[in-house]
């Protein structure tokens, strides 16, 4: 019997129609494959005390290390959230905390619990303006500052092209899109395990709620619909405006 070159051609079509059928059905784990969220739990503690955003934590944990805690940079940052050597010893003694060493950076609970604090305090200096504090957390508070007053870029989240650094436009971009990855991949589920509403998103999406360092509320407000097992969530992404 022979079959035709058609008839030959539909199990394999039929297998790849199949196969996108199931990644799609199955969205959610193979996104937490490629997103994994190691140390959650950690995360969601100093992201609570410093009155952070957990996802928002996690994106830059993302983006800085790929949760590798004993990650290097070039210039020497450290661990989870990139810090350097020099920035852990000013926020340890802001905290008050005792036996700083550069190689405790290494420990993922001790660099959360340091990067976490240095985040919160980007806020308070930045008037909460997130896009600002994650230029600042990558290119340095006195470096945001300088550009801010020079104008060599107005702050705003579509002038990110202004940023002088390469490297910090790259790098509020990839926080912004792994944010948006985590909070999607992560809400729902870490809410039913705290046994409480979805955590406060108020640091980029607003949801109405306050807690988490909220943006500029003068900002430009772009409305973003996810959805997510047949339901529709909607979030509202807050930047500054050209007035902000």
């Amino acid at each position: 019997m022979s079959f035709s070159p058609a008839k030959k051609g539909f199990p394999v079509r039929l297998l790849i129609v199949t196969l996108i059928l199931l990644a799609i059905w199955n969205i959610d784990h193979l996104g937490r494959i490629f997103y994994p969220f190691p140390y959650r739990e950690t995360v969601m503690n100093y992201a609570a005390g410093n009155g952070l955003d957990p996802f928002l934590v996690a994106a830059i944990i993302k983006t800085e290390s790929n949760f590798n805690p004993r990650a290097t940079s070039r210039r020497g940052a450290r661990g989870l959230m990139q810090v350097m050597p020099e920035t852990g010893t000013w926020a340890a003694e802001k905290m008050g905390l005792t036996h700083y060493h550069p190689d405790l950076l290494y420990d993922p609970e001790y660099n959360i619990r340091l990067g976490t604090w240095y985040l919160a305090d980007l806020y308070r200096t930045f008037n909460r303006d997130t896009i600002l504090v994650l230029a600042a957390y990558n290119g340095g508070r006195g470096n945001v500052q300088k550009w801010l007053e020079q104008q060599h870029w107005t702050g705003e989240k579509s002038k990110l092209d202004q940023i002088p650094f390469p490297e910090t436009r790259q790098f509020i971009r990839k926080v912004l899109w792994n944010y948006r990855v985590y909070s999607y991949l992560y809400g729902e589920t870490t809410a039913k395990s705290m046994g409480d509403a979805p955590p406060d998103r108020t640091g980029i999406f607003n949801t109405g709620t306050t807690g988490a360092f909220p943006l500029k509320d003068a900002g430009e407000t772009r409305g973003i619909i996810m959805k997510k097992n047949g339901c529709s969530r909607a979030f509202s992404l807050h930047v500054r405006g050209e007035n902000g």
